[in-house]
């Protein structure tokens, strides 16, 4: 099959608005690094995702996922392929009786926070300033400031290897740290449901804002990034090994070690993926040389 065939067969699942061709990467990633996708793909619902993916399958074109881009580094040559974004166009939230919550995979973390608050449901609050959705927190089972998604996950909607929709149980998910069956197996995250309790409207809030007013002071959350570049290491913090190896403020190119916070690679202006690699590397064995610890990389690298 030609590409402008698979091309028309994409516009015929998610409609020729879904379809953006040769689009740069960098425009849908919060690094703002990145070449071109072949076919940036728009779905809007669980049927137009897993026609998206049977296509992709049956023609032998390989596909990815990507929710806001914040835990991604994509290649400056850009990919080949399918990239299937479930963001915006894939975000719509729930509230069920119960204390429950449902939200579609490219819900933002900060929506459902909030929603979860207007609604008086506390147990999410720890996600308002992650910078990813609903998926990815699934994903990878995202925390911070000693709260984790498997914390509050009462299940997890999936599409299989096999195309069917699936619920995976909070129980079955495999949760551990920055890991998920859904991850080890590749299913496609659909959404997640989220059982919270019931709490005081201007407890969560004032939660929330002290969770965020602590991010910006210690976050360079003014300077593009993905976030924290390495897990956090057995016995260690990656920030503070990286700042006693003497390596923030390094740089390679437009990416440097952040000056506000070592655990965090930011984008100067004009970093190349190359350049994010290059630094990656640089610390990783500076940190191994020093301290004889391994540093693994929290971000995907995608090749």
């Amino acid at each position: 099959m030609g590409a402008a065939e698979f091309e028309l067969m994409l516009k015929s699942a998610v409609g020729a608005e879904g379809v953006l061709v040769n689009e740069p990467l960098a425009r849908h990633t919060t690094f703002e690094i990145g070449g071109p996708a072949q076919w940036l793909v728009l779905p809007r619902t669980e049927e137009q995702v897993a026609a998206v993916v049977a296509r992709c399958r049956e023609a032998g074109v390989p596909w990815r996922v990507l929710g806001a881009g914040s835990n991604v580094l994509a290649p400056d040559e850009g990919l080949g392929g399918v990239v299937l974004k479930l963001a915006e166009n894939f975000a719509a939230t729930e509230v069920l009786p119960g204390g429950e919550l449902r939200a579609c995979a490219g819900a933002t973390n900060e929506a459902v926070a909030a929603l979860a608050c207007e609604q008086g449901l506390s147990g999410y609050e720890f996600a308002c300033g992650i910078p990813g959705t609903i998926g990815g927190a699934a994903y990878m089972n995202a925390g911070a400031y000693e709260g984790q998604f498997s914390d509050v996950c009462a299940s997890v909607r999936c599409l299989d290897g096999e195309g069917h929709v699936v619920e995976v149980p909070a129980a079955q998910a495999q949760f551990g740290y920055r890991h998920s069956l859904m991850m080890e197996q590749g299913l496609v995250i659909l959404g997640a449901t989220l059982q919270l309790a019931p709490g005081n409207r201007e407890h969560i809030r004032a939660h929330m804002a002290d969770l965020q007013r602590r991010r910006e002071e210690k976050q360079p959350l003014e300077m593009p990034s993905a976030g924290s570049t390495f897990k956090r290491p057995e016995g260690h913090f990656a920030g503070k090994l990286i700042q006693d190896a003497g390596m923030q403020g390094k740089s390679v190119g437009g990416a440097q070690v952040s000056e506000k916070h070592a655990g965090f690679v930011v984008n100067t202006g004009g970093a190349t993926a190359s350049d994010v690699l290059a630094l990656v590397a640089l610390v990783q064995q500076e940190v191994n040389s020093r301290f004889g610890v391994t540093l693994e990389p929290e971000v995907r690298l995608w090749q």
